[in-house]
């Protein structure tokens, strides 16, 4: 059922390093990210993919992890993704404002995301990164920008949602045996009622 598929597809942010990825798995998310809806249908995201051991241990330290963790600086070696998605703005197919394509990241990457959690493998959207190391890594073309990298793999914890405290806080964080914990605020606090038609 869907709602229990978006139920479950939460951010993870440690892996089961060694276990890989099949290429028929990924070329199959990339598929699901490829069909999501896109502004004017310009389809200007394209996607690399990344299993490759050493650009893997090369491209981590590019990365951001966790903004509300600034005591953890993410996954150690054994606990880090088994796969990177990276998301690409091709400027040759961009025909308007480049906010548009954000809308489509966020539909792309979310299909993608769900049919990842469908098979048991979750991800983390990484938008903190060295923008010029990374291009330089992936030796691009400047017709493309990176929007996104998306680390992937078997969950090496578990992550679970809690209802936002009456103090408002937002911040996600570990508890001692390293469960992720993530407030979310309750469908009250979010459904704004319409007024009364005229």
């Amino acid at each position: 059922m869907l709602a229990d598929l978006v139920h479950k597809t939460r951010t993870v942010r440690r892996f089961q390093e060694e276990q890989p990825l099949a290429p028929a798995l990924l070329r199959g998310l990339i598929d699901l990210a490829r069909l999501g809806g896109s502004a004017r249908n310009g389809q200007v995201l394209k996607y690399m993919v990344i299993t490759d051991a050493i650009l893997r241990q090369q491209l981590f330290p590019m990365l951001g992890w966790a903004g509300y963790l600034p005591d953890w600086p993410g996954p150690v070696p054994g606990e880090r993704p088994a796969a990177y998605v990276v998301c690409l703005l091709d400027a040759r197919l961009l025909n308007g404002a480049e906010s548009e394509a954000h809308c489509d990241l966020g539909i792309a990457t979310q299909n993608l995301l769900l049919g990842a959690a469908e098979q048991g493998v979750y991800g983390c959207r990484i938008g903190a990164f060295a923008h010029g190391p990374v291009h330089r890594l992936l030796q691009l073309d400047n017709c493309f920008k990176v929007m996104l990298v998306v680390a992937l793999g078997y969950p090496a914890e578990t992550v679970v949602l809690e209802q936002l405290r009456l103090d408002g806080d937002i911040r996600y964080w570990h508890d001692g045996q390293g469960v992720h914990h993530v407030p979310k605020r309750t469908l009250e606090q979010i459904l704004i009622e319409s007024p009364v038609g005229l």
